[in-house]
């Protein structure tokens, strides 16, 4: 793979091409494409056992494709190849996630969650550690103010000192997002964000989501709350058995027959009511 400067600004700063996972024969991913350009939000969309966790899973290293490519290239970088790249390594890269079923440390304070997210992004060894040298107790500092700007950013710092096991669903979602964000990176990755919250905390999310993305990060969205996927996403692919069987704006994949057949059925024309 050739690493060329990046020169055209529409080119996207992800691109999967040909994604294919095979498990024991069965296609989870069957040449999948999508794109996802600097600032956009787009949205992953399909019937349970589509293929779209196992594609998040692909593309972050947790799963070695079976073939394909995932190329990142960020605005005025080099392209790199994520293919066979471990799953701290691509978040080094610039790619955060989230999960399905939430995974924060219970035991542990909300600013603590979100200081072990700046780990990637920390330079003290273990000597330093030890010794507390002064570059270490500075970078240190650093960390606690990072995370901490990010926390009241998300609406947590009344709850900074709180554990995680006691904060609400609602937040704990947040919590969540606000540890990817301490990873610096430049495409936020949301695994079924929604999942499980109430009418307020879905539009909480819908604000949060609306504020990252304001402040140029791509987001690339797994989502069964189709109202907020029309509401959010400039662009949206379709997934079915692992394939891609559509794609296009959220009008154009509103009114899509195959879509509507495929998975999301006439309450589709009133998901922006």
């Amino acid at each position: 793979m050739s690493l060329m400067r990046e020169t055209d600004p529409n080119r996207p700063i992800l691109e999967i091409a040909g994604l294919t996972m095979d498990f024991g024969g069965i296609k989870a991913l069957d040449h999948l494409d999508l794109r996802v350009r600097q600032g956009e939000i787009v949205a992953l969309i399909g019937p349970n056992g589509a293929g779209k966790t196992t594609f998040f899973n692909c593309l972050t290293g947790i799963y070695k494709p079976t073939s394909g490519d995932l190329l990142l290239t960020p605005t005025g970088k080099k392209t790199r190849r994520l293919n066979g790249l471990k799953p701290n390594k691509v978040t080094e890269q610039g790619l955060a996630r989230t999960f399905q079923n939430i995974r924060l440390f219970p035991n542990m304070t909300v600013l603590e969650n979100v200081m072990i997210g700046r780990h990637c992004r920390t330079k003290a060894r273990v000597l330093g550690a030890i010794f507390r040298n002064p570059g270490t107790m500075k970078e240190e500092r650093e960390i606690v103010d990072r995370s901490y700007a990010i926390i009241k950013k998300i609406g947590l710092a009344p709850m900074v000192n709180e554990f995680a096991r006691n904060l609400p669903y609602g937040a704990q979602r947040r919590l969540e997002i606000a540890r990817a964000l301490a990873t610096d990176p430049f495409i936020l990755l949301l695994d079924e964000p929604a999942a499980g919250m109430n009418p307020q905390e879905t539009k909480e999310l819908d604000d949060l989501i609306c504020l990252i993305r304001d402040e140029g990060m791509s987001i690339l969205l797994i989502e069964h709350d189709m109202k907020l996927v029309m509401s959010l996403s400039d662009h949206i692919f379709v997934m079915d058995y692992g394939k891609k069987i559509a794609e296009g704006s959220p009008g154009e994949v509103r009114r899509n027959p195959d879509v509507i057949k495929a998975y999301l059925g006439e309450d589709i024309t009133h998901a922006h009511a």
